[in-house]
């Protein structure tokens, strides 16, 4: 089978023929409808979040149809559409059994650790494909798997509660899902933060509040559209410590500031002022559990989350487009999801 691989950091991707998956008895063979480029793709391809082993197959989110099925499968058949959790866990370790398995001791991110999306096809265990409804496209369903689930992992660890204010740092993939997810959590005002005029212009269609950072302070904004009392919640899914400071200075008395974005620089805190003072919360947010998906595809299923416009470009799997949209990403481009259909 065709896949486009990372054989070197700091190295464009490369087309490689591989052979297909073979399967264990519980292993599912899954041909690829759509594998979504996200921006972490880019961390793995200049070396910042280091992959193992290369030649890797890079690519975690992904949607297709079962093509075969192990011996042991009892769930799938081939033919089902499904979409796939991209951490192979142990399921038995404690971190497994606790539900926290983006811990696991064994664990496997596709497309990072084990081969994944850039493909024809993948193999993965039964248990990390969620079954696809046929009302979400594979194009869409592929970004729920990252962008959308790692934004809804986000706000459940901060506690986000109906009626509070959000400000959500970057209006990519992960925002777009973000500022639509905060309203379904019951956010009374949210705000979208960015520099891209066209980003920020979609975030106000999905009902945010837009934030020019190129134009002002949006600390200092975010303050004045709240009175001077600063957000509950905010989300920094870009990955600076300059917009990391910022998100954690919007926030209000007792507010909870939650970090995804992936930086290898370190951050400054004042934590007398920043975080002792007002009791405010820094939080680390890392991936997602298997256990919110279902929810997530049903959001998505009944229109309460809106991928249509998320997903703004399509390419085929091919080396060189691939690269040019992990360019595109590394330089902050105005394309907001761009998803491999093989």
């Amino acid at each position: 089978m065709k896949a486009v691989r990372l054989v070197e950091v700091n190295q464009p991707l490369q087309m490689q023929d591989i052979p297909v998956p073979s399967l264990g008895n519980h292993d599912i063979l899954v041909r690829v409808r759509a594998a979504g480029i996200c921006h972490s793709d880019v961390h793995y391809r200049v070396g910042k979040s280091p992959v193992y082993p290369l030649p890797m197959t890079l690519g975690h989110e992904v949607a297709g149809v079962v093509e075969a099925v192990g011996p042991q499968v009892t769930s799938l058949q081939p033919g089902d559409r499904v979409c796939l959790h991209y951490m192979v866990t142990c399921g038995n370790c404690y971190y497994c059994s606790t539900g926290n398995e983006q811990f696991c001791v064994s664990g496997k991110m596709i497309g990072h650790y084990t081969d994944g999306g850039y493909a024809e096809f993948i193999a993965v265990p039964e248990r990390n494909a969620v079954k696809l409804p046929m009302e979400i496209p594979y194009v869409q369903a592929a970004t729920l798997m990252c962008a959308s689930a790692t934004s809804f992992h986000a706000l459940r660890k901060s506690r986000s509660q109906a009626g509070e204010s959000v400000a959500i740092f970057g209006t990519g993939g992960l925002g777009m899902s973000a500022i639509q997810l905060a309203r379904a959590f019951g956010a009374m005002d949210v705000f979208a933060v960015d520099i891209n005029p066209k980003k920020l212009a979609l975030a106000q269609t999905l009902g945010a509040t837009p934030v020019d950072a190129s134009q002002s302070d949006p600390v200092a904004a975010i303050r004045q559209a709240t009175g001077g009392k600063g957000v509950d919640v905010s989300i920094e899914l870009i990955g600076l410590p300059l917009t990391m400071r910022q998100a954690l200075k919007s926030l209000g008395v007792m507010g909870r500031c939650v970090v995804v974005g992936i930086s290898d620089l370190p951050l400054e805190i004042d934590t007398y002022r920043e975080l002792l003072g007002p009791e405010a919360e820094l939080i680390g947010s890392n991936d997602h559990l298997l256990q919110e998906l279902p929810l997530l595809v049903e959001y998505a299923r009944r229109g309460i989350l809106d991928l249509s416009e998320v997903v703004s470009r399509t390419v085929p799997l091919e080396a060189q487009a691939i690269n040019q949209a992990l360019d595109q990403l590394e330089n902050f481009g105005d394309e907001v999801r761009t998803v491999i259909v093989p």
